[in-house]
């Protein structure tokens, strides 16, 4: 009952309920009592104040409302100035929740509705103050989580200005000074020239470029999204040098162990017969020597084939370059592959050894085949870029997953089910036996681009 009492709404009823009586009294005190009497009075006196001595209905309601002007302004007065006082507090928690500011409360010493609305708005200050808190502690731990990374990490804005960078980038691109603000395409520029094709392609690709004296391999991967409402672009950039090597090693440990058990099965048989062959010898038993050595000579025939295939991949022969015309050469090519010319042919002759080259580009185009794309989308371009010839062999096929385009350089490795085919990694040392580099690249509209930077000329 207190609490209804003290709502606005009471209160506003009670003030108008107030001023209607007021109201009544006014108008009657004017026309029917006491000031009809007290101005017959005076008059009796002697005092004549130049008013009749009764008024009528209009009087009445002139000097009524001359009376409860006054009373008006001051109860509406009364009644406004606590929610004028609570806007302007409000206006002001508005204007400190715009700038970020949400430390700001209000007294809160009522006990109706505005007082209620003044509980609810500290206990908002309080949730945003408590969620921002939060979320400052979860980008901070973000930003060291990102900070130190190994992953280089580039984020530009539309204009190709920089506008977050990890101190990996920083030390991949400007030595470890800042990069923000900066414009990326300027940066790129003194960075190598596969690295900066790759970031202008736009898409994921695996490439090793000469820095510092030595050869880098890097997994690119760029996103675009929208930021607040902007476009912006995310360059990550993860050194694949060491993860490489590591599962090089790994592989070659394995094949290493495959070779072991094979011989083990294979010269534990032949041990074995030997042992027997010069039993029999000694027993005089030689009906059963020529089973013996045919059974001897199947497993070293069969041991024999299981090496040369292992060792076909390691006798590589150096590679013979000379200057090769490219029109008779793709014309030769396209006797044993089918493919679309995606370029006009350079003038200029290109240098490598024609076998080893061709062997490498036949084994591209047929995988492009085999990727399920279109016969008439394989193309095959080539190109002159400063003092390389780039062959780009390209499709519209399903692309590599980000998985196998971290591992497709490795040796042994092949995507195919069968684990058959010459596979990328002879064509990773076949082309950097020519001294040159090869690129994978996922392309944005769907396909594959398997490019090789051959070098003009010796080195």
């Amino acid at each position: 009952m207190w609490l209804g009492l003290r709502s606005l709404e009471s209160r506003m009823v009670m003030l108008l309920g107030f001023a209607g009586i007021a109201g009544a009294l006014i108008y009657a005190g004017v026309t029917q009592w006491p000031l009809p009497q007290i101005l017959v009075w005076l008059r009796q006196l002697g005092i004549n104040l130049g008013t009749p001595a009764h008024f009528g209905f209009y009087g009445g309601i002139l000097v009524s409302m001359a009376f409860l002007l006054p009373l008006s302004l001051w109860l509406g007065h009364r009644v406004i100035s606590p929610i004028t006082k609570l806007l302007r507090a409000l206006e002001g928690a508005v204007a400190s929740y715009r700038d970020g500011d949400f430390s700001f409360s209000i007294a809160a010493t009522r006990r109706d509705e505005l007082g209620e609305l003044i509980r609810m708005h500290n206990a908002l200050g309080q949730t945003l103050r408590e969620q921002r808190q939060n979320l400052a502690q979860r980008e901070l731990l973000l930003d060291t989580v990102v900070q130190n990374t190994p992953v280089a990490l580039v984020l530009t804005d539309a204009s190709g200005r920089v506008t977050y960078a990890n101190i990996a980038s920083r030390h991949l691109f400007n030595e470890g000074r800042t990069l923000h603000g900066l414009d990326f395409g300027e940066l790129l520029s003194d960075s190598p020239e596969a690295l900066r094709r790759a970031v202008e392609s736009g898409e994921d690709a695996l490439l090793t470029v000469e820095m510092d004296g030595g050869e880098e391999t890097f997994h690119l991967s760029q996103r675009s999204f929208r930021l607040q409402g902007r476009p912006h672009r995310l360059q990550l950039f993860r050194r694949m040098t060491r993860e490489l090597s590591r599962q090089e090693v790994a592989t070659w440990k394995r094949v290493i162990r495959v070779i072991s058990h094979e011989l083990n099965n294979s010269l534990a048989p032949i041990s074995s017969l030997a042992h027997s062959g010069a039993e029999l010898a000694r027993r005089g038993d030689t009906a059963r020597l020529p089973g013996v050595f045919a059974t001897i000579g199947e497993r070293a025939r069969h041991l024999h084939g299981f090496i040369a295939g292992y060792a076909s991949f390691a006798k590589l022969p150096a590679p013979q370059p000379k200057a090769i015309e490219w029109k008779p050469f793709l014309d030769g090519l396209a006797l044993h592959c089918k493919f679309r010319l995606g370029s006009a042919l350079p003038e200029q002759p290109g240098w490598f050894d024609t076998a080893q080259i061709e062997q490498v580009l036949i084994n591209l185009v047929k995988n492009a085949h085999e990727s399920g794309s279109a016969d008439d989308e394989v193309s095959l371009s080539v190109m002159i870029v400063a003092r390389d010839a780039r062959i780009e062999v390209a499709d519209r096929g399903p692309g590599m997953s980000e998985t196998v385009l971290a591992q497709a350089l490795l040796p042994f490795y092949s995507t195919k089910r069968s684990g058959t085919g010459l596979g990328l990694a002879l064509a990773r040392e076949i082309v950097e036996a020519h001294g040159g580099r090869i690129a994978l690249n996922n392309r944005e509209d769907g396909g594959l681009r398997v490019s090789l930077l051959l070098p003009l000329g010796s080195r």
